[in-house]
Formats: structure tokens, sequence, C-alpha cells
């Protein structure tokens, strides 16, 4: 059994992406610039949302004065709107009840924004004890950079990387596992595909919340 469970968020506990599509839209039509069809938001995210704007944006205008002025008007219209459509992966708050229940230590670790990953996890989680929830601040380094992981493990004195797993939905969750020197799940629910985590020789890849909690807690 595990003794600490790391989550990414977007696309891992939460479906995020039609909120983040509508934020981002409402930043790149505000400032007169085409907008992106939702099913490209689940490509865009999972890097940041400095990132995500600079995908977003026509390549040609992908300055970093129009990333900026994007920011500004994308963050206080998520916080507003980030829980419109975002809801749990169905058995996602069951299956955490349900580590915790067995002694697993659960954490996030996403490259969302701290005060939106917070937030999410204060509205469809309030019920979990996690042990951090870590996002996106100033003078931090961004997944796949392990910094995220080994300062979440910091937390629990003596714990060793072989008691630890990071969860994750794409190819930057399954390098920051590999960073981090601990065991790496991929879920196939995500915004990415099976073959997109398959190429990282992931320690498992599951398909449901149920093939998690039994890998987590060693009981396959």
């Amino acid at each position: 059994m595990k003794k600490l469970a790391i989550f990414d968020l977007d696309g891992t506990l939460l479906d995020t992406v039609a909120d983040l599509a509508g934020a981002t839209n409402y930043a790149l039509r505000t400032l007169g610039f085409p907008e992106r069809k939702v099913e490209e938001f689940r490509f865009l995210v999972g890097r940041g949302i400095y990132n995500l704007f600079r995908g977003a944006l026509p390549k040609e205008e992908a300055s970093e004065e129009n990333v900026d002025k994007m920011a500004g008007l994308f963050v206080p219209y998520y916080n507003a709107h980030m829980c419109d459509l975002t809801r749990p992966y169905e058995g996602i708050p069951e299956m955490l009840h349900n580590l915790t229940s067995s002694g697993v230590q659960v954490a996030v670790a996403s490259n969302k924004y701290q005060a939106g990953s917070e937030n999410l996890m204060k509205t469809f989680f309030p019920e979990i004890g996690f042990l951090a929830v870590c996002g996106q601040r100033e003078g931090f380094p961004i997944k796949p950079d392990p910094a995220i992981v080994k300062n979440i493990m910091a937390l629990i004195p003596g714990i060793t990387e072989k008691d630890v797993v990071y969860i994750g939905d794409s190819n930057v969750d399954m390098q920051t596992g590999i960073n981090a020197s601990v065991d790496t799940v991929g879920v196939s629910w995500g915004f990415r595909s099976v073959e997109e985590l398959q190429a990282y020789s992931p320690w498992k890849i599951v398909h449901t919340p149920e093939e998690l909690e039994e890998a987590i807690l060693g009981r396959q």
C-alpha cells in the first residue's frame, strides 16, 4: 500500500475543460481574437495558464503583452465561473474517501493557479482532508519539474519515494513522476490519450477510479 497519493487536478480529479474553455474564449473574444473549440482545450491545458494563453492566441499574436492581457481577463472570469460546468469524474469522491479511510494521505499537485486549485478542492471535496493542495505559484517551478512533488513529500517525515504515487492524465504528469522518482499512474478518463501515457511507461494505467484505488491500496 502506498502512504501518499498525489493527484493532478484538471483531467484527473475534475473535468474542468468546459469552464477553462469558456474563460479563455471570453478573454480571446474580449481582445478581438478568434475563439477556440472546446475540444482543442484538451491539448492546450496542463502546462499552466500562461502556456494555455500562448497556445490559445493566434501564433502571430502570442506576445507577452497579450498573454498578460489574457491573464487579466481570464482570472476574474474563471474565478466567477469555474464551477459552472466542472464536475468530479464519476467515482472520484468515493475513491478519495476510501483511500483516506484506509490511511493513505492524499494531496494535489497542479499547474492550475493556486487560488483556483484551492477553490475547486473546497467546493467539490470539502470532506476530504488533503495533506496539501499545491498549484502554480509565483517563484515556484511548474510541472514537470519535480519540486512540487518533493515539497509535498517533505510534509511527511521519513517518507521515501517508494511510498508515493503520482496520478495524472497527461505527458506532463507522467514526466513529473519520472522526474520525482516515484511510481506514476496514468488515468484514461482525462484529457489525453492512453497512447500518450503509454509512451512514458508508467507504473500502471487505470480506466476507473476503482482500479486506481485498488492499485494504491496494493490490491492489484
